[in-house]
């Protein structure tokens, strides 16, 4: 049995057919859906790309493995899904994108050598990297985003394409004709969104991470020696918001959805909603010509994607790939295009914090459950486990923080969560000095229940709370109405009680701890004794009879 985890970066919850989206048609994605089990109601526990993905690699919250945002590194000795199935002979391999910085003041102090097998996995959360690439090659005056090499960039020279960055002269930008010659349009500019990237589609970023993915497997079909699990993780479609001829004309105007928002939303707006709205981000994705702009490439990057998940399903069928293979559908977050007067994503709003997951088991033991929906509160930390359980691994619940799904996928009711946590950390970003706060301070929490949504923000600002069955759209700020009171004591025990949840003991187990208690006298350790007869004459064999003599 093997397992193919597929992630997109920035796809939203609600930008699929199988969703309910009115104009987006996903058929692959929808199919896959029809195999297995699609979980509405799937949440990441930070609303950024680095910190996101790193619970998801680990298991783990984002104030247990520490990453709170972009570029904080991943320490090393962090368990990751890599380490918890090599120990059952699976091994674990990475197909593009990770967000991961590695700890390399920690690798240097124990003596890790960054090339050595076992720094290339702390470098790389846990995976044995088939290929590498963030997609994040952008330039400015200070350098690359990115300083590592981009083998995607050095596919696109090998393919044709000149110059150093191909993968900002071509795949993320456009031509604008002029009077003088072509000139490029970048895709950072959003006006440019409605052009075609000046790229062959078949050589875009999604087609030739799937190529990579279907090498890979078909290393694995005629090289492999044992089970494995292939973390394919898409780079699109995150920004830059630029598709390919022929998706970049497929959806227009008539196809964007109204906004989701309020203008009430910005009256007396919590100080952090408020200061997100008017960043810079938040003002552009207010436009609606933005949005016009934006979204028809959003919904033709996805649409490229399904398209390409057509071909990397056909490749499993005809490989017989899909009958012993778990696969996968999620992504690190969402995007709120101008919804709730935001963009991008940062804030706990269903649009970016919620995401989707379907997850399809090739086993018989799922079969009752195929094509069905589960609305139970799942967090993206319950992959590891999963896949531990998949492979036939013991759950390791001193380390992993999430629960098996297998029990939801063959259709056992488990006992489960009544709630899900979420963190943000935004001290990296200027609205943190803004507020007047200490980095420490600038940190969100949130608690979801079947019905409500709380934020509790630290630095002594108000909390949010929203009524999800009331006002589904989350229009409606009730963290400081006194008739609410009570929903907000609930969740703030709820947050205490999370908070204080064992969660730095991860080198001994509940287990251990058990069956070592008593031990000690064994092994010559009488505490509290008064005299020999008060233990067993074998417990003090070694301390009776004689005294001994020195012989020097």
């Amino acid at each position: 049995m093997n397992i193919l985890y597929i992630m997109f970066d920035q796809l939203r919850f609600d930008y699929l057919s199988c969703a309910g989206h009115p104009h987006l048609q996903t058929p692959h994605i929808d199919a896959m859906a029809a195999k297995g089990v699609r979980f509405t109601r799937a949440y990441v526990q930070s609303p950024t790309c680095g910190s996101s993905r790193m619970s998801s690699y680990t298991g783990r919250y984002p104030s247990s493995h520490g990453v709170q945002f972009n570029s904080y590194p991943l320490k090393v000795g962090e368990w990751t899904m890599g380490d918890h199935l090599r120990n059952i002979g699976m091994s674990c391999s990475l197909i593009g994108k990770t967000h991961m910085v590695a700890d390399a003041v920690g690798m240097e102090r124990l003596g890790l050598a960054p090339d050595s097998v076992i720094g290339v996995r702390q470098s790389e959360c846990g995976f044995d990297p088939y290929v590498r690439d963030d997609g994040l090659w952008a330039e400015g005056e200070a350098g690359f985003y990115d300083p590592k090499r981009s083998p995607y960039n050095e596919y696109l020279k090998q393919r044709g394409y000149p110059g150093d960055n191909p993968w900002n002269d071509f795949a993320n930008a456009g031509i604008t004709p002029g009077a003088a010659g072509d000139e490029l349009a970048s895709g950072w500019f959003m006006v440019n969104a409605d052009k075609p990237a000046n790229i062959a589609e078949e050589d875009s970023e999604t087609p030739w991470l799937t190529s990579k993915a279907i090498e890979f497997m078909e290393d694995q079909r005629t090289n492999g020696t044992g089970p494995w699990c292939a973390h394919l993780s898409y780079i699109k479609p995150h920004w830059p918001y630029i598709v390919p001829a022929p998706y970049h004309d497929m959806y227009g105007p008539e196809d964007v959805l109204p906004a989701v928002r309020s203008e009430t939303e910005r009256e007396g707006a919590h100080p952090v909603f408020a200061g997100m709205m008017n960043n810079p981000i938040g003002k552009s994705f207010s436009r609606e010509e933005v949005r016009q702009k934006v979204i028809p490439a959003y919904m033709g990057l996805i649409k490229q994607a399904d398209d390409q998940m057509g071909r990397l399903f056909a490749y499993l069928e005809e490989t017989g790939r899909m009958r012993d293979t778990m696969v996968v559908i999620t992504s690190d977050h969402g995007d709120y295009l101008g919804d709730h007067w935001l963009g991008e994503k940062n804030l706990f709003h269903e649009p970016s914090i919620k995401v989707p997951l379907i997850v399809y088991d090739p086993r018989a033991a799922a079969d009752a459950t195929r094509g069905s929906t589960c609305d139970a509160l799942v967090e993206a930390i319950d992959l590891a486990p999963t896949f531990l359980d998949f492979a036939g691994g013991a759950p390791l619940e001193h380390i992993l923080e999430g629960h098996s799904l297998v029990p939801w996928l063959h259709g056992v009711q488990p006992d489960w969560r009544d709630y899900a946590v979420a963190e943000f950390d935004y001290s990296t970003m200027p609205l943190c000095a803004k507020l007047g706060l200490q980095p420490k301070d600038a940190r969100l929490f949130m608690v979801t229940d079947v019905r409500w949504k709380f934020m509790h923000a630290e630095g002594g600002l108000p909390p949010m709370l929203f009524d999800l069955q009331e006002d589904p759209e989350e229009l409606v700020d009730l963290g400081q109405s006194p008739q609410h009171d009570d929903v907000i004591s609930l969740m703030y025990d709820r947050l205490r009680h999370w908070g204080l949840r064992m969660s730095q003991r991860t080198t001994i187990s509940d287990d251990q701890i058990k069956a070592g208690r008593g031990k000690s006298a064994a092994k010559g350790i009488l505490l509290g004794v008064y005299e020999a007869d008060e233990v067993a004459p074998e417990l003090t064999r070694n301390i009776r009879g004689p005294v001994p003599h020195r012989t020097g």
